[in-house]
């Protein structure tokens, strides 16, 4: 940090939980969009070097919209993944969920946020080893406090939708890859969060599997949540509502291609997702 310049904003202490605090603006959330991103830059600190790593980004994402994000490595793209998280905050900017500002909240309301309103999906599929597929889905759930019967129903609902009702009992070395993946978005939705935020969710799946994902992504959105993919794959790009390109920390190109209001494109056969094309994980 440069000597004489101000530091990020003391964080204030929370009076009341955010769940409690959330009820009361209710209904001006309605009206918020999805994400906000305003003027938003990232800088690392690495000794005596400072790596941009987002430059001046704003964004504005509605309520049921299916939006990809695209870049090459080094674009940004993964930082500013970090920050529509929760993650990680911004250098500089405002960043907006759900009509809610993360700029002065602590680390519980942070955790809080997290836990309520954003259901993450990986590449590496984050899967707890020597662990059933149910008691993965479950464990939001359980940092949540919900009681131990509730959160086997509702995990086992939330693997059901996805296609895993007869795979609850297996482990993930017993899972495909393709399996692994819909375990991993079971558990991104039994929160029932608003907004699932998938890094690289494909880059590990072949081609059948990568279409089996989309399509699940492509239903979740259908019903009316709000989908943001992270993918390198240009292909992948094309199943969402919305493209956007980074380069360099900015934002390059952001092209419409389906109203936010409307079904999202059929999932078309995947050409460069990763793999041969098989039956695994179908």
């Amino acid at each position: 940090m440069t000597p004489g310049a101000p530091g990020p904003p003391a964080r204030r202490e929370r009076e009341r939980p955010l769940i409690e605090r959330a009820a009361e603006q209710r209904g001006s959330r309605r009206r918020a969009p999805a994400i906000h991103v305003e003027h938003v830059s990232k800088t690392y600190e690495l000794g005596p070097i400072r790596v941009r790593a987002l430059r001046d980004v704003s964004l504005k994402i509605a309520r049921g919209d299916f939006v990809a994000i695209m870049g090459s490595s080094g674009s940004g793209k993964s930082t500013l993944m970090n920050i529509l998280g929760c993650l990680d905050l911004p250098s500089a900017g405002r960043y907006v969920i759900d009509g809610t500002d993360v700029r002065d909240m602590d680390e519980d309301d942070l955790s809080d946020l997290r836990n309520r309103k954003i259901g993450f999906v990986f590449q590496s599929f984050n899967l707890v080893a020597r662990t059933s597929a149910v008691a993965n889905v479950e464990l939001p759930l359980a940092y949540a406090g919900v009681d131990r019967r509730a959160r086997r129903q509702r995990a086992e609902r939330a693997l059901a939708s996805v296609g895993m009702a007869k795979r609850l009992d297996h482990q993930p070395s017993e899972l495909s890859g393709g399996q692994q993946q819909r375990v991993a978005v079971a558990r991104a939705l039994v929160t029932n969060p608003t907004l699932i935020l998938a890094d690289e969710p494909t880059g590990n799946l072949d081609s059948h599997s990568t279409e089996d994902v989309l399509r699940i992504f492509a239903e979740l959105n259908e019903q009316r949540r709000t989908v943001v993919l992270i993918t390198h794959e240009p292909d992948v790009a094309e199943q969402a509502k919305r493209v956007i390109h980074l380069s360099d920390g900015r934002i390059t190109e952001d092209a419409r291609r389906v109203g936010v209001h409307e079904p999202p494109p059929a999932v078309q056969r995947q050409k460069s997702a990763h793999g041969v094309a098989s039956e695994a994980g179908r």
